[in-house]
């Protein structure tokens, strides 16, 4: 029996939280890439939390997922046929593969993965979006300072893992928050941080308090809800938060409940003079090159540490996408679809 084309489809629009019933595992042909065309085979799929908004029928700055059709995302393939001029047979690529074995591409949008420089795997890690999104969010858009103190969410994350060690060499105070002492104590251990506070314990407030002592210079937001509550009111004059993304709102179907707090939000973002900035990785594609230049070398000196965490055969893709969504990674999420040449 020839190879098949292993896909999960987009079955029905989530109310809320998202659950199994709304993917579909299909199975067609491999395809034939046309005139212009390359034939991709899937080596790693990457499972990100953007992925939750895709799934929505609202319009948003990405086109949503459709119905019947393959889950966005991206992934680290290697070309099996080529009719695209500047790609050949067995060189690994970057492209918006979606959640599917294989995958026809035109070319457009795809970059090359050298196995000489890195893993592959790091082309959707931190030598891919997260790490471009790590290095325009906190760089270019926060501007940090020697001595600052700089918070980050979500810190042994993808994007999270970046910042924070982006900012200890950038000679700030760094302060992470995590939701288990395995995950602090990596990012303290390992990555250097020199805090972090587990949002999950029931002192979580007084004990962020506590770590900012001199309030907060940069919050790196990944998250929202009761985190981004508690991070909110340390916020120095002059502070900058980059909003990354809002994993704990992703879910939500309407308002939610209480008193209206945006007019004293807003009051204090005037008397604090706080810049808040919304930013998206693709319009930053421009940076890509020193994005690779900067944090490579930072990874071949020593300085940057990734970790990934692989979960393997597509067929579990799901239900590793369903476990991102709450927390249950540690550390940038790949579904690895087939083998992998380039590792011993």
């Amino acid at each position: 029996m020839s190879e098949m084309n292993k896909q999960w489809l987009l079955k029905s629009r989530p109310v809320g939280e998202p659950t199994l019933d709304n993917f579909e595992y299909a199975e067609t042909p491999v395809p034939e890439p046309g005139p212009g065309e390359m034939l991709l085979k899937t080596i790693y799929m990457s499972l990100d939390p953007y992925m939750r908004g895709r799934m929505n029928d609202t319009k948003s700055y990405a086109a949503k997922a459709e119905l019947g059709e393959p889950m966005s995302g991206t992934g680290v393939s290697v070309v099996l046929k080529s009719n695209v001029d500047g790609f050949k047979e067995g060189e690994y690529v970057v492209s918006q593969s979606r959640w599917q074995s294989h995958s026809i591409s035109d070319g457009q949008g795809v970059m090359k993965v050298d196995p000489a420089n890195a893993p592959i795997s790091t082309g959707v890690g931190i030598l891919g979006m997260p790490g471009l999104t790590a290095y325009a969010g906190f760089l270019d858009i926060a501007q940090p300072k020697p001595g600052e103190t700089v918070v980050v969410s979500a810190a042994s994350g993808a994007v999270g893992a970046i910042v924070g060690q982006m900012a200890r060499i950038k000679g700030c105070k760094v302060v992470g928050i995590a939701g288990s002492p395995e995950k602090c104590a990596y990012v303290v251990d390992e990555l250097g941080f020199d805090i972090c506070v587990n949002y999950k314990d029931p002192d979580f407030v007084e004990q962020l308090s506590k770590a900012c002592d001199k309030g907060v210079d940069i919050y790196f937001e990944n998250v929202g809800g009761a985190v981004f509550d508690a991070v909110f009111p340390l916020m120095n004059d002059f502070s900058r938060i980059p909003v990354c993304g809002r994993i704990a709102n992703y879910n939500m179907t309407g308002d939610p409940e209480g008193p209206n707090k945006l007019p004293a939000f807003f009051g204090q973002v005037l008397v604090k003079r706080i810049m808040i900035r919304g930013f998206i990785s693709f319009d930053h594609y421009d940076r890509f090159p020193t994005v690779v230049k900067d944090i490579g070398g930072w990874i071949r000196s020593g300085e940057m540490k990734y970790k990934e965490d692989i979960v393997q055969g597509i067929e579990n893709a799901p239900e590793a996408f369903l476990g991102l969504l709450k927390g249950k990674n540690f550390g940038k999420l790949l579904v690895q679809v087939s083998e992998d040449p380039t590792r011993n």
